[in-house]
């Protein structure tokens, strides 16, 4: 645990990702088995079980501290974990251990015992911890690690270690389970690289470069390429082997579980590529909005009644393999010519394939981006590919673009800020924004925390402490004075907001220092954005 605990510490602390590559590597290196595979886990999120529930360590902080002492700490620190680690005392009649134990003698421990049993092992491990080594055990317990290591460096860490493309990595990784044995055997050359023939495999994604306007355009014909509606669902990969199919999202996430009524219909052994969406007025209505689908985002189990009113469903954009066969390396054309046959037998409830747009030349491919810009965020541009393009994993250069509509941009004034985490816990880093109703009232519209530089975010931080108003827990209401310009790509309406409305993907754009308040757009404007939505069937 001691050397779990240190590499975690420095993983946090340190910015390259190369050099975190490099700590984590010789982390596996050093570190036997099983305790490298539980770390793996850990960082990769692959850990498929708490060790604890995050609310037992906030009531075993609660007994040995003053609440309202405990609030302040929390309040300066900005995160719960890190502040109990750094707060936590240590009781007179702690039992004291001679040495930490191993990584996995601890997962072993939190496994076998009870209720109260985890309660008081807790408790004499936190007692006997240093504040860095608190820290890793609380966040692994519940599942809550983040050192600023995506699963993708995670996994190019282990690709370096054994000299190996990242594709071979990503290929293996989802038939393979904690605490990763076989794995490391491989990588360490004392065994074969592990059989994961029969089980279903996510493969890595194929992307697509922003679309250079004045180089890319005289690229693109009608001979060379295809076009393609680029909708606003979330890219997933649907992988079958004719007993069992998982949803894998662009970055190898399994999110199957959230989507049972799609798995449903999956009859076919294959591999395809497309968007997930949802059709609330069936297959012959409207793509639902991308708030729709965030209702079934993240659902571990969705109710029946929410499954029947947001349907899932899979919009095919290119095939990987087919009843065995690789297609990847076959050109696009090929591709689609095989997806189209095979999409004839599917339900057309949960599948579809995506429309070629036909265009003869520039100013149709700019009619259709206007159209994608009118259609209320349902598209977000453009897919353009070249017809003789192979699927391979990453953005290889003139294959796949992407011209997505110009963002959305209104000025919305500030109403509320919170403090970040991390590295960002001493700055008051999350912006609440809201627009004027008819009333002369400010409503909320969006939440953002990125868009601005560090100077920019040292400047908001100053304006926010010497513009306090109430105070709301952790949220600081401020005086309705400062104006941000904010991007977003769509908006929808929401009735779970109070304004009525729910942002995609907001961001600060500019800090507009210069402008009234009273300039600030209206929730009228906002209304007149929305429009209507339109299908593009």
């Amino acid at each position: 645990m001691e050397a779990f605990a240190t590499m975690l510490d420095d993983l946090y602390f340190t910015n390259s990702n190369l050099a975190k590559e490099e700590i984590l590597a010789n982390y596996f290196r050093s570190t036997p088995d099983p305790d490298r595979g539980w770390a793996l886990a850990a960082i990769a999120g692959t850990l498929n079980f708490d060790l604890f529930k995050r609310n037992l360590s906030k009531s075993l902080i609660a007994e040995r501290m003053d609440p309202e002492l405990f609030a302040l700490s929390y309040d300066y620190v900005g995160e719960l974990s890190e502040t109990i680690a750094l707060a936590w005392p240590v009781s007179e009649n702690a039992v004291r251990l001679n040495r930490l134990p191993s990584l996995s003698e601890v997962i072993r421990e939190f496994q076998s015992r009870s209720k109260q049993g985890i309660r008081e092992y807790l408790t004499t491990m936190l007692d006997n911890m240093t504040p860095p080594q608190r820290w890793a055990l609380l966040k692994l317990g519940t599942r809550g690690l983040r050192v600023g290591m995506s699963a993708r460096s995670v996994k190019r860490t282990l690709a370096r270690m054994k000299d190996v493309d990242l594709e071979v990595i990503e290929e293996l990784w989802h038939g393979l389970e904690p605490p990763y044995e076989g794995l490391f055997a491989w990588i360490d050359g004392t065994a074969d690289m592990p059989d994961v023939s029969s089980a279903i495999a996510y493969l890595p994604v194929m992307l697509a470069h922003p679309l250079d306007e004045e180089k890319d355009l005289e690229r693109i014909s009608p001979a060379t390429h295809q076009v393609e509606w680029k909708w606003d669902g979330i890219r997933v990969q649907l992988a079958a082997n004719g007993t069992e199919a998982r949803v894998f999202s662009r970055t190898g996430d399994d999110i199957s579980r959230s989507f049972p009524d799609l798995l449903g219909a999956v009859d076919f052994v294959g591999t395809l590529d497309g968007e997930l969406l949802v059709l609330p007025e069936g297959p012959d209505g409207a793509v639902g909005t991308f708030n729709d689908l965030q209702q079934r985002l993240n659902k571990k189990k969705p109710s029946a009644g929410l499954m029947q009113r947001l349907p899932a469903h899979f919009r095919a954009y290119d095939v990987l393999n087919l009843e065995g066969e690789n297609l990847r390396p076959e050109p696009l054309a090929e591709r689609r010519r095989r997806l189209e046959d095979f999409m004839d037998d599917l339900d057309p409830f949960r599948f579809s394939i995506s429309q070629l747009l036909k265009f003869e030349n520039v100013r149709d491919l700019a009619a259709f981006r206007d159209e994608a810009s009118a259609s209320s965020g349902l598209l977000e541009g453009l897919m353009i590919k070249d017809r003789s393009s192979s699927y391979v994993s990453g953005r290889p250069k003139h294959a796949w673009y992407k011209w997505k509509c110009d963002p959305m941009l209104l000025d919305a004034v500030l109403m509320y800020a919170q403090r970040g985490h991390g590295k960002r816990s001493s700055y008051y880093s999350d912006y609440t924004f809201g627009l004027w109703n008819e009333a002369g009232d400010l409503l909320p519209i969006g939440k953002a925390y990125f868009g601005f530089t560090d100077e920019e975010l040292k400047q908001l931080d100053n304006w926010v402490r010497s513009h306090k108003q109430q105070r709301f827990g952790p949220v600081q209401e401020v005086k309705k004075e400062l104006v941000f310009e904010v991007a977003f790509d769509s908006a929808h309406r929401s009735s779970r907001h109070k304004s009525g409305f729910a942002l995609r993907f907001p961001r600060i754009h500019r800090i507009r220092w210069d402008k009234p308040a009273s300039e600030a757009n209206r929730l009228s404007d906002l209304e007149q954005m929305v429009g209507q939505n339109r299908s593009h069937e």
